[in-house]
């Protein structure tokens, strides 16, 4: 089951992204889904695509 991880490390400083999208309402993540993650150091957002299964973004 495809789903976003709730934390990334931040490219710009290091920090500790955290995710800010919430799951759609079935429950059901799919590729191309766009999330939203903050750092809590710098508070630079980021909006990731999310892959197909087999790890190809198109």
């Amino acid at each position: 089951m495809l789903e976003p991880e709730p934390t990334i490390v931040c490219i710009d400083c290091g920090g500790t992204c955290h995710l800010l999208t919430h799951p759609p309402e079935d429950g059901a993540w799919e590729p191309g889904d766009i999330v939203a993650y903050r750092c809590q150091d710098c508070r630079d957002r980021w909006d990731l695509v999310l892959p197909d299964e087999d790890g190809d973004d198109e």
